[in-house]
């Protein structure tokens, strides 16, 4: 294990904002309003004059849906991680979106199935948050733009100029009038779809590449009432997982989460082919497959129909290691990279990136040069979001596909699947597999050879070896 990796993880884990920040710009520009780029400003609001974010979609502060994020229509929730990262940087925020209808999520409320088998909660009572992502966002949006020295130019971002090897402007259309915005630092946080790697390589420097990883995953979402006191359903959230030899009727994971307005919203997930339902019938239908919970949750009215989601791939972009890139300019949240929902790790993983910045910026940055060390850093946060979305998917590919499979992967998958086999039987486990899950520790603590063997002695004693 790398110590090195595990405790500056551990470090950005438990950072904090900076008692005071260093003014080191006259302003710095956002790429882009989603829950990533608004974090950044956050950051970024304590190191410049004016912080400016570039969004072309309306900013709405209400809760509506933002045509820029189509999977918003979709389960969102805070990991309890998450919750403490974000009241870090916006203190009040769990208690506002709960006094608006979104739903704490803590031990005594929460249900978790693997391959229909239910584990009961382990460890200390870490509370997390059920909400919609338009509530979400928009109340995130509201508090940053609050600040007394963040803007939101309604425009969209065509390009940058630079100066001496830095970037000093970014170049925009607003109402079919460009224009040119003077800055001192920009980060891009434009999503999946960025175009910065286009425009870098355009303009002569190196570009970040551009690993995918083929997970042709289907979603279906949809809202249904929920009694405000449901003497059969008492609970805040329900999450089943499925393997791929399990026989759960093509769905790879379900999740519904009680949320503001006194509804469920229910997610199914499935793999390949396999879709979990475009009507309310057939969505149904599915859940009346999984663990009771998930048929009680779909039984109210219907609130809002079927929604459907496909994405194709995870894909990461590789900035560390480039010889030649501009001084003062980033990127963040799912620009760098945008994993596989089912695993609930994008949001926590760009609060990590905010995380970085900020490390980066109270320290003692070369702003002259490309920002090597924010980089590193943020390869570090990704690095293990990777490990255990992107691994995850890929076991399950391979088993899907029958694909031959190195030893040495092999051997790392086995070990894996031990310490997933132990957490149905020893809490301890249980609990370290779900910190790691949650972001909370670096996966390298999984391979602790002490935890290996523990998990064996857990998988032969319950199956009577």
């Amino acid at each position: 294990m790398s110590e090195s990796a595990v405790s500056k993880y551990e470090a950005l884990v438990g950072a904090e904002p900076p008692a005071e920040g260093r003014i080191l710009f006259d302003t710095a520009c956002v790429l882009g309003g989603s829950i990533a780029g608004l974090l950044t400003a956050r950051v970024l609001s304590d190191h410049a004059r004016q912080v400016v974010i570039v969004e072309r979609d309306e900013v709405s502060t209400a809760g509506r849906s933002r045509p820029g994020v189509p999977q918003d229509q979709h389960l969102h929730g805070l990991l309890p991680p998450i919750t403490l990262w974000i009241e870090r940087w916006l203190p009040g925020l769990t208690r506002e979106l709960q006094d608006l209808g979104a739903t704490a999520v803590g031990n005594d409320n929460v249900f978790f199935a693997f391959d229909g088998h239910s584990l009961a909660p382990n460890g200390a009572d870490r509370r997390g948050l059920a909400v919609g992502r338009p509530l979400l966002e928009a109340r995130i949006r509201a508090r940053v733009t609050a600040l007394p020295n963040v803007s939101v130019l309604p425009a969209r971002a065509m390009g940058l100029r630079y100066d001496d090897g830095a970037v000093n402007a970014v170049r925009y259309v607003e109402d079919e009038v460009e224009g040119v915005l003077k800055a001192d630092f920009v980060v891009d946080a434009m999503g999946r779809s960025s175009r910065l790697s286009d425009w870098v390589g355009q303009d002569g420097y190196d570009q970040p590449r551009l690993e995918r990883l083929d997970v042709p995953i289907n979603y279906a979402t949809a809202l249904f009432e929920r009694p405000v006191k449901a003497a059969d359903l008492d609970m805040a959230t329900a999450v089943a997982i499925f393997s791929p030899a399990s026989d759960s009727g093509g769905v790879s994971a379900a999740v519904a989460n009680a949320i503001e307005g006194e509804q469920w919203i229910v997610t199914l997930a499935g793999y390949g082919d396999d879709r979990p339902g475009t009507t309310v019938d057939d969505f149904r239908a599915a859940c009346a497959k999984l663990p009771a919970v998930f048929a009680e949750a779909t039984s109210g009215v219907v609130t809002r129909d079927v929604a459907t989601y496909r994405l194709a791939d995870s894909r990461r972009r590789h900035f560390t290691g480039l010889r030649h890139f501009p001084a003062r300019l980033v990127s963040a949240g799912d620009a760098v990279a945008s994993f596989n929902p089912v695993y609930g790790q994008g949001m926590s993983s760009a609060a990590l990136q905010a995380s970085c910045l900020s490390s980066y910026l109270t320290g003692d940055p070369d702003l002259d040069s490309a920002a090597t060390d924010f980089f590193d850093l943020q390869q570090l946060v990704v690095d293990a979001t990777w490990t255990v979305s992107a691994g995850g998917d890929a076991a399950r590919l391979d088993a899907m596909n029958d694909v031959e499979v190195p030893e040495d992967v092999l051997q790392q998958r086995w070990a894996m699947d031990q310490v997933v086999g132990a957490t149905l039987v020893d809490g301890s486990i249980a609990w370290a597999f779900s910190d790691v899950q949650t972001m909370l520790r670096h996966p390298e603590t999984l391979a602790d050879p002490v935890l290996l063997d523990r998990a064996i002695a857990a998988n032969d004693a319950a199956r009577g070896v």
